[in-house]
């Protein structure tokens, strides 16, 4: 049962992140703060001004504090000074923070403004730093840590250990609103026989993201008469240089670039199996949505991926990173229309058992009650 912020020691609720780039981490804190709000907890989102995260934030008529925050923006006293007078005049008692930069700003003025809770939401699973001034900040300065994933948490504890002695590190998944994907789960994308089996994927063109690999598996897949055709949604800094890669690879007919997709339902309902072949996650939530839409996924088994996906059961973890191994999963559910319709299924009772955005949020709402 939902319960009320009356009966909550949380009083007022301040999600920082100050970066100009959509991502996980900016989807995370705008559908925390829209959820904590709706539950009729204070809430204020501290947003880069030129964001996406500020303009939905300000569709959503939640309050906005604009902000600019910078790698060394810890160093200017007088910016630190503001923030924390701003902090003791709006009386937060949580301030929950995204970045490194976020972080050394915003964690020292939480300090000095003497807020109770003050948190840092990790969502990368690599090491961070063991420097002095890390040092300080994991144990003078914070008072928790909520890692997306079990494999963040891991790397946090493995590489820094020290560092966080005093500070309770808590995994929190991503959770999603299912009532947006509850018209792509009929599976009538997955269940008929077809000519060409439609692949997608979704993500930053980036070298983290490892398109590159799509591209080759494409590449495998033509010269096996798989009839194939590849959707990729995002935008980045690599999409010139993965629009000369596919020509150069003879398969540039079979990949269509869609840019930056607002809506990621309608995208994965018009596929039939997503890809994912990034070389890290700290959380894959792409996989969720794909599983949300009943879409059956081809992953690596690394980083975050096996806590989401089921091996065998709601789509395949290719070991090692082969190009290989991965191309034979994507024909063994091209040629099954049965296979693909089942994994999807199971999919989304997954989803419905973990990843739901209810479950989440009283999750978060939960911890940050604990928190002395």
């Amino acid at each position: 049962m939902a319960r009320e912020c009356e009966k909550s020691k949380l009083r007022k609720i301040c999600f920082f992140n100050s970066h100009q780039e959509w991502g996980g981490g900016e989807k995370w804190h705008f559908d925390m703060a829209s959820r904590l709000a709706a539950k009729n907890y204070s809430v204020v989102v501290a947003a880069n001004h030129n964001s996406r995260l500020a303009d939905k934030v300000r569709g959503a008529q939640l309050p906005l504090y604009e902000i600019s925050i910078k790698n060394f923006s810890f160093l200017n006293i007088i910016k630190i000074i503001n923030l924390a007078l701003w902090m003791n005049r709006e009386s937060f008692d949580c301030i929950i923070m995204n970045l490194p930069s976020d972080l050394k700003a915003a964690g020292l003025a939480a300090r000095l403004a003497g807020i109770r809770r003050i948190v840092y939401r990790r969502g990368s699973a690599i090491p961070v730093r063991n420097t002095f001034f890390n040092r300080f900040l994991f144990r003078k300065v914070l008072t928790a840590v909520i890692a997306n994933s079990n494999e963040t948490k891991r790397t946090l504890l493995a590489h820094s250990p020290n560092m966080l002695e005093n500070v309770r590190v808590q995994v929190i998944y991503n959770g999603i609103d299912l009532a947006q994907y509850d018209s792509s789960v009929d599976g009538s994308n997955l269940s008929r026989e077809q000519s060409t089996i439609v692949l997608g994927h979704a993500g930053r063109l980036s070298s983290q993201k490892n398109q590159k690999f799509l591209i080759d598996a494409v590449s495998q897949l033509k010269k096996q008469d798989t009839n194939c055709h590849l959707k990729i949604a995002g935008s980045g800094p690599l999409e010139d240089e993965l629009r000369a890669y596919a020509d150069a690879k003879g398969v540039a007919e079979q990949i269509e670039f869609l840019g930056f997709q607002d809506n990621i339902r309608a995208f994965m309902a018009g596929i039939d199996i997503f890809l994912l072949s990034s070389h890290w996650e700290g959380f894959g939530y792409v996989l969720v949505e794909a599983m949300a839409a009943g879409r059956p996924v081809v992953a690596f088994n690394s980083s975050s991926n096996p806590e989401i996906v089921i091996d065998g059961l709601t789509g395949y973890l290719v070991d090692n990173k082969s190009l290989e191994h991965f191309v034979a999963k994507i024909i063994d559910l091209a040629d099954d229309p049965a296979k693909r319709y089942l994994f999807g299924k199971a999919g989304r009772k997954r989803v419905e058992q973990v990843f739901t955005e209810a479950r989440c949020t009283e999750n978060l709402i939960t911890f940050l009650e604990q928190l002395n």
